[in-house]
């Protein structure tokens, strides 16, 4: 990493980029932040937070001071960090977050929770994450990000959007332990999201994305001639509807009701593309 007098952070952090060899937004994945607040604090026109710039130095594996920009060494605070796991502490956090957020809830975890099922102290906790909100917003941007590889993985062999739009749609059934998790994280989000300006940007960001994903694939659909022609924005509300209500009942069931909930949502999803949109 160059000498960081006459660099400013936003240089800092990008030749740690450079230095990772990887994509910006893998690295906003790394350090459990959002890509376009990456962006724009990279471009200058926002400032990195301090619990940012400690994920950042952690994802680095740099001196905070360093990326600071201060000539002196500065303690970094966090007697654990070198035994810290390969992909990250951050990462470590969030995930100890996401498992024990579905099993219990988010107002029943605990920092100190948190910090036992890592094997760290509440204080490392707090260095990467100063409050609860900045845990679950880290949390459910973690659960998204792996739904977006979710949707992602598989689609080149798709050879319509008839199939594109069954490929997605059957990425969305919580029928193993990990969506599960990932979807009760998703749904404590809702009642948050009505209390929370930052956690109500990140809701209504999401929505506005997954239904323009949905919303692109309808059209493409149209102008293939395998779907009829439709609101696809509309449909799109209407079917990303179906698919919260429909894993809603999967959650709030176990054992064999619950098996039968998920075999209910793969048969009333293709049905509803059928009976809706097949052309």
């Amino acid at each position: 990493m160059p000498p960081s007098d006459g660099y400013d952070l936003p240089h800092r952090v990008r030749d740690v980029i450079a230095e990772l060899g990887v994509s910006q937004r893998e690295f906003a994945r790394r350090i459990v932040m959002d890509p376009s607040k990456l962006s724009r604090s990279l471009n200058g026109t926002r400032r990195f937070t301090l619990a940012e710039v400690t994920r950042i130095a952690d994802a680095g594996r740099v001196e905070l001071g360093r990326l600071l920009g201060s000539n002196g060494d500065i303690p970094v605070g966090e007697p654990e960090r070198d035994r810290q796991p390969d992909d990250g502490r951050p990462l470590q956090i969030i995930r100890a977050s996401v498992r024990l957020i579905a099993e219990r809830g988010y107002h029943a975890v605990r920092v100190a929770d948190i910090a036992a099922a890592c094997g760290i102290s509440s204080a490392t906790i707090h260095y990467h994450f100063p409050g609860r909100d900045d845990l679950l917003e880290a949390a459910i941007r973690y659960c998204l990000d792996r739904a977006l590889e979710r949707r992602s993985a598989g689609m080149e062999s798709a050879r319509d959007a008839h199939q594109q739009l069954l490929h997605v749609l059957d990425r969305q059934v919580p029928d193993d332990d990990d969506l599960r998790r990932e979807w009760a994280v998703w749904l404590d989000l809702w009642p948050e999201a009505a209390r929370s300006p930052a956690l109500a940007e990140l809701h209504a960001n999401f929505y506005r994305d997954w239904r323009q994903v949905v919303t692109d694939i309808i059209a493409s659909g149209v102008a293939q001639g395998v779907f009829r022609k439709v609101d696809a924005a509309a449909l799109s509300v209407r079917l990303t509807a179906l698919i919260d209500g429909l894993a809603l009942q999967v959650l709030a069931t176990s054992g064999e009701a619950r098996t039968a909930a998920v075999a209910e949502m793969r048969d009333a999803l293709p049905a509803f593309v059928e009976t809706e949109l097949t052309a």
